[in-house]
């Protein structure tokens, strides 16, 4: 079985059957799976759900799959690399075909045990496209689930991107005995939950200046983490090419001590200074 990108299969249906329970999901339900592998995962969606999309990047485990599912008419399987693949076009297509078809919004649910590697950018692609998910419930490494997961206080890049723009929740645990090849490290199942934002149409993009926005908020975000054992003072100043008085004057407004680091501030500490800082 090919290892080359880093697959660990899982194989434990105990496990299984608890991703299935923490997506609750329906008989009518859309649902798409990243890196369905073996198909293990895959199975059991089938089963509970009214559609299932799987998009496999390996060639040999997307052709095997399409033989497997030839027959049926709940599963679309695409060999495809998803970071690559038109997402929302997609989304258009297959909401029109299938029997969960939701007219001019679309509706879906992410379940997946994701390829590790590339675990930041998945989560980013689904919660920045025109159409997020209404929830994803996710396979990825402890570590990455733990640090998406932080409090205000250990806060990172990777958890205020996450936490902008949705809420994630630690579900459970999973052993690395439960997969094969057994991995060096642990897994954990996370259910992300994006926040209501202005409704996306089939006609109608997200608005502009909501992009622009979030473009600003991250350069700030990025620029309050370039140097961790610096003070924000000093991040912001540097980074923005700020003078250091009025970086300052606008953390003293937005409620933020000056000696304070980037790990300690909320998103909702971030967004005031986006709305503060001009550059």
């Amino acid at each position: 079985m090919p290892t080359k990108l880093g697959q660990n299969f899982l194989r434990d249906n105990e496990v299984l059957e608890k991703i299935i329970a923490s997506a609750d999901l329906k008989a009518d339900d859309f649902v798409i799976e990243v890196g369905p592998g073996e198909g293990m995962l895959t199975k059991k969606l089938i089963e509970n759900a009214g559609k299932i999309l799987a998009i496999e990047v390996d060639d040999i485990l997307a052709n095997k799959l399409k033989k497997q599912y030839k027959d049926s008419k709940k599963i679309e399987i695409i060999n495809a690399d998803i970071l690559k693949i038109n997402l929302p076009e997609i989304l258009k297509v297959e909401t029109q075909q299938c029997c969960v078809s939701t007219g001019d919004k679309i509706k879906y649910k992410v379940v997946a045990n994701i390829p590790y590697y590339i675990t930041s950018p998945i989560i980013q692609l689904f919660l920045e496209t025109q159409f997020p998910p209404s929830e994803m419930i996710l396979m990825v490494q402890k570590e990455v689930a733990e640090r998406i997961c932080v409090q205000v206080g250990q806060m990172s890049i990777l958890a205020v991107s996450v936490q902008y723009c949705a809420k994630p929740e630690l579900l459970f645990y999973v052993d690395k005995k439960s997969f094969f090849p057994v991995p060096k490290v642990d897994s954990a199942v996370i259910k992300i939950t994006p926040f209501p934002s202005p409704v996306a149409s089939t006609r109608h993009p997200l608005p502009r200046g909501e992009e622009e926005n979030r473009k600003k908020f991250f350069r700030i975000v990025k620029a309050g983490f370039s140097a961790k054992r610096k003070t924000l003072v000093n991040n912001l100043s540097s980074s923005l090419k700020l003078g250091k008085y009025e970086v300052e004057e606008k953390l003293k407004k937005a409620g933020i001590g000056p000696t304070q680091r980037a790990q300690e501030l909320s998103v909702e500490d971030w967004k005031k200074l986006t709305n503060l800082l001009k550059y």
